[in-house]
């Protein structure tokens, strides 16, 4: 008899711990019964069970995918797979809401103010973003490139889905707007070839040697170290000028980031090497004739 009534306390006990659970998890978070939007712990358990899930699911998937790509290509598919992951993320948290009871079309027509206003102040942020995705996929930008936007040149050190950031002669940061490189137009030095043509002019007093001077530009040009020998440097009689005869010299390098200071060099070189050369730079100048009258 004793064992019958331990048996039917012990059944007692464990269905009031049944019930509690049941309780807890029928504990409303969010709305009423009257309430056309009703949140539980058991659907925020199951939305969390859900997401991890997924989070699990997609890390494998990116991994399996990057597993044969290279350096470049891993950090370009990681960055798009993030964009996609919060657009999968978002469909999943609806799916699941929507699974477990809740009314996501009573949620959505009550925070409909809300997403409006919300989607009016972040409009230049998705602007970015989806800018990011194509220059990604497209490859109109990729790290190391130089780039000339706005009068701005710099080397490119990242690109992520919003902004793509690179570093100028002066070693400062440009922080620039995805959506700038879709709307404005973009120099890209480095995208056809590391190699890059630069030039340098020059212009000279009229009546002095001409063959003189371009031989003395390609002198410089072949003592500079910067400068390659293949492609061989040139240089061109662009004009008569008005006070000068005008030279170009062409010449092809390979760190188009430093050709500020290439250029510097070649032109103090040309300076020095025509003053030896008794070549005049020439500078404007204007006769005045003055008439008098009696």
């Amino acid at each position: 008899m004793s064992q019958v009534i331990e048996k039917i306390e012990k059944t007692i006990t464990n269905n009031s711990i049944w019930n509690q659970f049941d309780a807890f998890l029928s504990y409303s978070i969010y709305g009423s019964e009257k309430s056309d939007v009703h949140v539980t712990v058991s659907t925020v358990l199951f939305l969390i069970v859900v997401l991890l899930i997924t989070h699990i699911v997609l890390r494998f998937a990116r991994t399996i995918a990057t597993r044969k790509l290279q350096e470049d290509d891993k950090y370009r598919f990681k960055t798009v797979f993030t964009f996609l992951k919060y657009i999968i993320f978002s469909v999943v948290i609806v799916v699941a809401l929507d699974s477990s009871g809740v009314k996501i079309t009573a949620l959505l027509a009550a925070s409909t103010a809300l997403f409006v206003g919300i989607g009016l102040g972040m409009q230049k942020l998705f602007q970015d973003i989806i800018s990011g995705v194509f220059i990604l996929i497209d490859r109109t930008i990729t790290i190391n490139d130089i780039i000339q936007i706005d009068k701005k040149v710099g080397k490119v050190t990242e690109v992520s889905l919003r902004t793509t950031k690179a570093i100028t002669n002066d070693d400062k940061i440009l922080v620039i707007p995805n959506h700038k490189f879709l709307s404005e137009i973009l120099y890209n030095w480095t995208q056809n070839n590391e190699v890059t043509r630069e030039f340098v002019d020059v212009g000279v007093a009229y009546g002095t040697d001409v063959d003189l001077v371009k031989a003395l530009l390609l002198g410089i040009a072949i003592q500079e170290d910067a400068i390659l020998n293949i492609p061989k440097p040139s240089v061109f009689f662009e004009d008569f000028g008005d006070n000068a005869l005008k030279f170009r010299l062409h010449f092809y390098i390979n760190d188009s980031f430093n050709v500020p200071l290439i250029k510097s060099d070649l032109r103090y070189r040309i300076h020095k090497s025509f003053k030896e050369n008794d070549i005049q730079i020439p500078f404007p100048q204007r006769d005045v004739h003055i008439v008098s009258k009696d």
